[in-house]
């Protein structure tokens, strides 16, 4: 273990499992002070293009005949993130959070179809562990606000398997146009797209109280930063399996970020008592299964 944590793809996972965690909350955060999902969206789409474009500098081709590729690969990224902020303005972050861990089954599903091999025994029972997984994240609070735990499980369960796709056409796609075109392409793609949002807002942008503004774009930041440091460490050493692993670890990390700073942001979401140890063992679950997939 102390050799794994030594390689550069598992610190700069962990590093972006726990920024996409404490952006999570902050977007949440900002959701309570009445930003809305579509905004959210848009402007976190808006912000994750720019920071994608220093990639540029890595170089590579431009196939003007491949244009829907990165067309195509920017619209499962919109669609993800749409469904994953649903997830976190609906319900609780800490469940959302490790529910989004799935997408590493998923991925490994795809790509074994893709590829045409039969699935080994172990993924079949890491799917077993992640369902069971989900089901203990599924108790619903003893007493308070509902927080509508069963739609979060269903929207972040959503945006796990459009993401899986999404990883999957950046590793099919991606090697033919070179890391430096096909990424700021597709994050660009991204971006003119979510101005299809724009019509679902329930007020302009300059609607948005002032208080929620930090939080908004703060939350926006943190989840394009961390979009930028996981895909790029996949880009640059191709661990693909051992990089998802950790990045696995958003699921814990979320869950002790809200019983941390939960009281302080000032939000609605709470864990305490059996919730969190029920939260803490489906977590725990769905990060064995993500581990017996990469073993």
């Amino acid at each position: 273990m102390p050799v794994l944590l030594q390689s550069p793809p598992v610190q700069l996972s962990l590093l972006a499992a726990f920024l996409y965690a404490a952006g999570a909350l902050v977007i949440k955060r900002s959701a309570e002070l009445g930003v809305g999902v579509w905004r959210t969206a848009f402007v976190a789409n808006l912000l994750c293009a720019l920071l994608f474009l220093p990639l540029l500098a890595l170089g590579g081709e431009i196939h003007a005949g491949l244009w829907w590729q990165p067309m195509v690969t920017g619209a499962c990224f919109v669609a993800g993130q749409w469904l994953t902020f649903i997830a976190f303005e609906r319900g609780d972050v800490s469940v959302a959070t490790p529910v989004l861990g799935i997408k590493i089954l998923l991925v490994a599903v795809l790509v074994t179809a893709i590829g045409g091999e039969r699935l080994p025994p172990r993924i079949w029972a890491a799917a077993g562990l992640a369902t069971l997984g989900i089901a203990l994240l599924n108790r619903r609070p003893a007493a308070g606000v509902p927080h509508d735990i069963g739609r979060t499980v269903l929207t972040a369960g959503a945006a796990a398997t459009v993401f899986a796709v999404f990883d999957v056409l950046v590793q099919v796609w991606s090697p033919h146009w070179g890391t430096g075109r096909f990424l700021p392409l597709t994050l660009g793609c991204a971006a003119l797209l979510s101005f299809a949002l724009v019509p679902r807002f329930r007020a302009p942008l300059s609607a948005i109280n002032r208080p929620a503004w930090p939080w908004l774009v703060g939350g926006a930041l943190l989840i394009g930063l961390q979009s930028v440091i996981f895909v790029s460490t996949i880009a640059r050493w191709g661990q693909v399996a051992v990089s998802n692993v950790a990045y696995s670890s958003r699921g814990l990390w979320s869950i002790v970020l809200v019983w941390f700073a939960s009281r302080w942001l000032g939000g609605r979401e709470r864990i305490e008592g059996r919730l969190l140890v029920w939260r803490l063992a489906g977590a725990t679950l769905m990060i064995s299964a993500v581990a017996l997939v990469a073993a």
